[in-house]
């Protein structure tokens, strides 16, 4: 009875090893274009001015990072979580953030032009002076967000200094 129980538990360990899982080794990869951040925990980093243009950051977490000045242009950010985090003047340009959460972020300056900004959260976030020239913002909810001056969708529009919830 032990020779079979001890095949079973080999047949088991063999199976667990061809499942194939996250590599959880990617996240701590350093911040580079293009680099595999999915389901990673990022929260509370200093990413100040890195460059993660079309990198995978989806399902991950920022969760109060600096990411001022941080280029995100074409990354892949699908339900990533930026919660009270800084990113002022950063770039998403291009980036798809469907239902990416912006709670309590600091978004002053940043740039989503042509960003997929559908079913994102920003409640009570700062959009002042931000760039949203061409972001997709379907079911995009910005719950007493503060929109003063920026750039609406069509590239044109300023929002007025009091803009809170919505682009006056």
């Amino acid at each position: 009875m032990s020779a079979r129980l001890a095949a079973t538990a080999a047949l088991l360990a063999a199976c667990l090893f061809a499942v194939p899982t996250p590599a959880l080794a990617e996240c701590a990869n350093a911040a580079a274009p293009g680099v595999n951040w999915r389901r990673c925990l990022l929260d509370g980093r200093d990413l100040t001015g890195v460059d993660l243009t079309g990198a995978m950051l989806r399902d991950a977490s920022f969760q109060r990072s600096d990411l001022s000045q941080a280029t995100l242009a074409k990354a892949d950010a699908f339900r990533a979580k930026f919660l009270s985090a800084r990113a002022k003047g950063a770039r998403f340009d291009e980036a798809r953030l469907t239902e990416a959460d912006f709670t309590r972020a600091d978004l002053t300056g940043a740039s989503f032009a042509g960003a997929d900004l559908r079913n994102s959260r920003f409640f009570d976030s700062v959009l002042r002076d931000a760039d949203l020239t061409g972001a997709m913002l379907l079911g995009a909810q910005f719950r007493n967000t503060d929109l003063s001056g920026a750039r609406w969708t069509d590239g044109k529009r300023i929002c007025a200094p009091r803009s809170i919830g919505q682009c006056n």
